[in-house]
């Protein structure tokens, strides 16, 4: 009968973007879009669109945690991701659920510098997420600044793809069973790295030309927790994530949705008639 299927359900704790393209906006759209039934926690209200923030008010650890629960209380939970921590106390509250073992197949995704290159995080949530909340990650998904952050050297030097490589192993001895190290816009080709257990894989990827590319890291990491919600190893899990990712932004490549770095098509509307 139709309807008695019940979808998994995933959980993202992230930041809201009240300009619908990033954040845990496109993460629940990713989750929609792949077939799993998003939860979230908040961890942040931003006033922003697609040229600026133009605030930024960060909500109580304590709450934050509540919120975890309350989705965990009631949901057969099967993975988690994380977004904008916010602070050094959210990044805290988060790791220590994960050390009660209540974060199943986290995927985290470190937003520690924006897209400018403005610091997002204070050293001491830079210190928590290397000291407390990589360890219990399944999978981290640094960008190139964010893997600079972490790994105490430049965006600069991780551009040739040994380096890269290397970070990447580096920071996979913090915790990570797998990272995702994300090869974006700052290269010559979107190639990712991806380190694990069983050695470095790199995948490859054509870059893209558009503008619209606000929330791609976001949807990747909850791509990636969707794929991980329905089953997928870990490796499949990221290879489906890339390829949702590529198909999104190729999809809103020509849409003129605000003046600035537009959101990608979550959901193949281009696709359509």
């Amino acid at each position: 009968m139709p309807g008695t299927t019940t979808p998994p359900t995933a959980l993202t704790i992230a930041g809201s973007d009240s300009g619908g393209g990033a954040g845990a906006q496109a993460d629940l759209k990713t989750f929609a879009a792949l077939g799993v039934h998003g939860t979230s926690a908040l961890t942040a209200v931003t006033a922003q669109n697609t040229t600026s923030v133009r605030g930024v008010v960060a909500l109580d650890p304590a709450f934050v945690r509540l919120q975890v629960e309350a989705v965990l209380d009631d949901f057969e939970v099967r993975s988690v991701k994380t977004g904008m921590l916010a602070n050094s106390g959210v990044v805290a509250t988060v790791a220590c659920l994960g050390e009660e073992g209540r974060l199943p197949a986290l995927v985290v995704d470190p937003v520690l510098v924006s897209s400018t290159g403005h610091p997002l995080m204070e050293p001491e949530g830079i210190t928590a997420y290397l000291e407390r909340l990589l360890p219990q990650a399944l999978v981290a998904t640094p960008n190139l600044r964010e893997a600079a952050v972490l790994g105490g050297t430049t965006v600069e030097a991780l551009v040739p793809l040994d380096a890269r490589v290397a970070v990447a192993e580096q920071l996979r001895v913090r915790g990570p069973r797998w990272v995702v190290l994300k090869g974006g816009h700052l290269t010559d080709s979107a190639d990712d790295v991806v380190a694990g257990p069983e050695g470095v894989t790199v995948l490859p990827s054509p870059r893209v030309e558009t503008g619209n590319d606000h929330g791609t890291g976001c949807s990747l990491s909850a791509a990636i927790a969707a794929r991980l919600a329905r089953g997928d190893e870990v490796l499949d899990a990221v290879r489906a994530a890339k390829d949702f990712v590529h198909r999104a932004l190729a999809g809103g490549a020509g849409w003129r949705l605000g003046a600035g770095h537009g959101p990608v098509d979550h959901f193949g509307w281009s696709a359509r008639p």
